[in-house]
């Protein structure tokens, strides 16, 4: 089912659209894309200041960005989308930057604050990119600046970088 203003998946999926910008270098145009979501269930209110409430294998695909999550959830406040989050066993994100690099992001909670251009992933996270991962219990992500903070909740982040030669499929 393709979202449009009559349609309760039409205000969830505008709002998922803003996920899209998960690393420094996402591909720009998947904006532009036509997104497509579909879920087991749906709970929306079309109103100014409700929740959204998408269940069962949520899928949401926008050009090269893949969403899987068991629940999504769209808060908004004056008409305008504040607040998405993802949960699941584990949600992900998957995308390819406008270099052609692909990035693959899981956690069990992905929550995206549209004002504050922030991402906070928790449980069990791992954020894979050609060049390295990056694995910790809380990973939060500045989309402004690129700028990723992680641990300062009592546990190890842990990250593996790899040379340039080996990131191209090279040897060291």
């Amino acid at each position: 089912m393709r979202p449009t203003a009559s349609n309760p998946l039409f205000l969830p999926s505008l709002a998922l659209a803003a996920l899209l910008p998960l690393a420094t270098a996402a591909k720009t145009s998947d904006r532009n894309a036509a997104m497509d979501v579909a879920a087991d269930r749906t709970d929306a209110t079309l109103g100014d200041d409700s929740d959204s409430v998408l269940a069962g294998n949520v899928v949401i695909t926008q050009g090269t960005l893949q969403v899987h999550a068991d629940k999504a959830v769209i808060h908004r406040k004056g008409g305008d989308i504040t607040q998405v989050e993802l949960t699941g066993a584990p949600a992900t994100l998957k995308q390819v930057a406008d270099n052609g690099d692909p990035m693959n992001a899981r956690a069990s909670v992905i929550v995206y604050t549209l004002n504050s251009d922030l991402i906070v992933l928790t449980g069990g996270v791992v954020v894979e990119q050609t060049r390295g991962t990056l694995r910790g219990e809380t990973i939060k992500y500045d989309l402004k600046t690129g700028h990723l903070d992680g641990g300062g909740d009592g546990n190890r982040v842990q990250m593996r970088i790899l040379p340039k030669n080996m990131a191209a499929g090279g040897t060291p």
